[in-house]
């Protein structure tokens, strides 16, 4: 085998092992996610599976979400199971994970999201144990002096 030949193979070698390596290094750590539940809460835990999948970074505060609720501003009637807190938005309740990214990219000056309620066919409200129901629920934007305006209906 002559050098050139022998150089080349090393070449290409070298880089199909690094591309491993390239690509964890090019891949997103996740959007950080901080969530409040109860420790007992089910759907709870599906909605965090649903925001991991979806590439947020998630820590979980197994402490009940009211105190949480409350210091971030979002009113009792507004409520929901859980409340999470990501880039400075508040996001209660089953906040499909596709309003969640959209509130990031828009940046509206507003308190953040909520699905008030448990809507079941929600993420998170959309196992088997519901056999495949959904009901229309609405995700609202939460504005600064706790108006809402619809972010986005699901039917």
């Amino acid at each position: 085998m002559d050098t050139v030949t022998t150089t080349t193979r090393r070449f290409w070698l070298m880089g199909a092992l690094m591309l491993p390596l390239a690509a964890m290094a090019a891949a997103p750590q996740g959007i950080k996610m901080e969530v409040w539940k109860d420790p007992s809460c089910g759907c709870c835990k599906d909605w965090i599976a649903v925001m991991k999948k979806a590439g947020f970074s998630v820590q979980v505060f197994e402490t009940g979400n009211n105190g949480m609720r409350a210091q971030m501003g979002l009113s009792t009637q507004l409520g929901s199971c859980h409340t999470a807190r990501v880039a400075g938005y508040v996001v209660e309740g089953h906040v499909p994970a596709r309003e969640i990214h959209r509130l990031l990219r828009e940046k509206p000056d507003a308190i953040g999201l909520t699905v008030p309620g448990m809507k079941v066919g929600s993420p998170g409200m959309d196992g088997p144990i519901y056999k495949g129901r959904k009901d229309p629920y609405q995700v609202l934007l939460v504005r600064r002096d706790g108006s809402t305006s619809v972010y986005q209906k699901y039917a």
